[in-house]
């Protein structure tokens, strides 16, 4: 099993910044890529950015040039720097990582992160 924590989330008024950490923990794992994904109300999950093992990403378009994803395989921690953020970019913000486990392979989900951004 994989156990995902994040944090770093909260309130920020518009154009300004937040760090999110996803921490990931537990035994005999190796983790092919993470990825932060988020929901606003009445909204649909959707994918925010991703990070494979080697460090290749990918971003929505939405975050491209705002938004950086960063990971340190060493202690199996990902996170997401967010610049200039926007009221758009309210929602919660979840943690995924795509990991081996005992052979299986399969997603991960943290609890998620409330995000605000006030006009």
């Amino acid at each position: 099993q994989v156990q995902l924590v994040e944090s770093g989330g909260g309130s920020v008024q518009a154009g300004g910044s937040l760090r999110l950490s996803c921490a990931a923990s537990g035994s005999g794992f190796s983790i092919k890529y993470m990825a932060w994904l988020r929901q606003a109300p009445n909204s649909e999950r959707e994918l925010v950015a991703r990070i494979a093992y080697g460090g290749t990403t990918n971003y929505a378009d939405s975050v491209k040039g705002r938004f950086t994803i960063s990971r340190d395989n060493a202690d199996n921690t990902m996170y997401l720097q967010m610049n200039d953020v926007k009221p758009e970019d309210t929602a919660v913000y979840y943690c995924t990582a795509n990991a081996v486990v005992s052979g299986l392979i399969r997603d991960y989900w943290g609890q998620g992160t409330q995000v605000t951004v006030s006009s």
